[in-house]
């Protein structure tokens, strides 16, 4: 239900755009949300985005250069990274989750569907 694509290798600075087609995973409670990865560490929120009302979840370290976005029509969800930087690298997952508000959308336990992970890597 949840099928992310458009990782790739760059360079620094470069921009990238991932995508996740979210079939049957629409409605105004469900929020869609970008995850991270890297070996060692636990999987983080990148971003989020609620479908109903659009409110928007970043982490710290991604905002004003990550920008999550749907497009209604496609039922796609985006992910616009910009200013990459090397510790930008890591496994992405798309995930899609119910019901979650500011104070849980960071957790990962809350999303009960997930992608395959597209690998980024940014090159310094």
């Amino acid at each position: 239900q949840l099928q992310a694509s458009g990782g790739g290798l760059v360079q620094a600075g470069d921009s990238l755009r991932l995508s996740c087609a979210a079939s049957g995973l629409t409605g105004s409670s469900v929020t869609l949300g970008w995850f991270r990865q890297t070996p060692g560490k636990e999987r983080e929120l990148v971003g989020g985005r609620r479908w109903g009302d659009g409110s928007t979840y970043y982490a710290d370290s991604v905002k004003g250069r990550f920008t999550v976005s749907l497009d209604r029509a496609k039922k796609t969800v985006y992910l616009q990274m910009n200013s990459l930087k090397p510790e930008d690298t890591a496994v992405y997952y798309c995930a899609a989750a119910y019901g979650v508000i500011a104070s849980t959308a960071r957790d990962r336990g809350r999303y009960d569907y997930w992608g395959q992970g597209t690998l980024v890597t940014v090159s310094s």
